[in-house]
């Protein structure tokens, strides 16, 4: 398989007037297509930072971020929308939904910006919907749904746009065990179902477990465990 995000001598360095904080250092990455890689380690060694960076949303310090086709380090504000657009599905440990819309309207609006006809994407939202278990809850409000269900919701938000690489930020951290469990089954089988690579940030080892391949960040360094 070809690789998928090819990551070479990442550096994240943190400066203020008094201090100089380097996240990591010479990082390098590859992650094969259809992989799905978890990211572990205490909280403030980088995970999310890492993440961010494959997803666009901070810059690194110095080197290289493939991701398909996209030099993301390179991309300008206009490459970042369109690679988060088209090329990326976001999950954060907070779900992020529009809460004067509906299940449905907060599913189908990605496309539905995108261009996508309103049937169309009314369609593609209620068909992921149902895959994550929410059918009959399509016309509620978020805070008419538990936290598990908006996490749901989110989940089916970020396959809208049928993305090829689904970046996922503690999405359990927020939710009681038996939600998190939950969530955690529910990204792994979509991912699966939908031929997606994931990655993956937890603190979570039994979620972790379900990667393919886990690895750790430890005082700036990533390691395969």
């Amino acid at each position: 398989m070809s690789s998928i995000i090819s990551i070479k001598n990442l550096e994240k360095t943190y400066k203020t007037d008094f201090e100089e904080l380097t996240v990591f250092k010479n990082l390098n990455l590859e992650v094969e297509e259809g992989c799905r890689l978890v990211v572990v380690g205490k909280s403030g060694c980088g995970k999310s930072t890492l993440l961010n960076i494959i997803g666009g949303l901070d810059n690194p310090t110095c080197g290289s971020v493939q991701a398909g086709p996209y030099k993301v380090e390179l991309l300008d504000e206009d490459g970042l929308s369109k690679y988060r657009r088209e090329y990326v599905g976001l999950i954060f440990q907070f779900h992020y939904l529009l809460k004067d819309f509906t299940a449905l309207e907060n599913v189908f609006m990605p496309a539905y910006m995108k261009g996508e006809s309103k049937k169309t994407a009314m369609d593609k939202a209620k068909k992921l919907l149902d895959d994550v278990g929410l059918s009959d809850r399509m016309n509620h409000l978020p805070s008419q749904l538990s936290g598990g269900e908006r996490q749901r919701v989110a989940v089916a938000r970020s396959l809208i746009n049928n993305p090829s690489l689904i970046l996922a930020d503690e999405p359990t951290g927020n939710l009681d065990p038996a939600n998190a469990r939950l969530i955690g089954d529910l990204l792994f089988s979509i991912a699966e179902k939908y031929r997606k690579t994931l990655i993956l940030v937890t603190h979570d080892m039994s979620l972790a477990s379900k990667g393919d391949l886990i690895y750790s960040i430890k005082d700036g360094i990533l390691n395969e465990n």
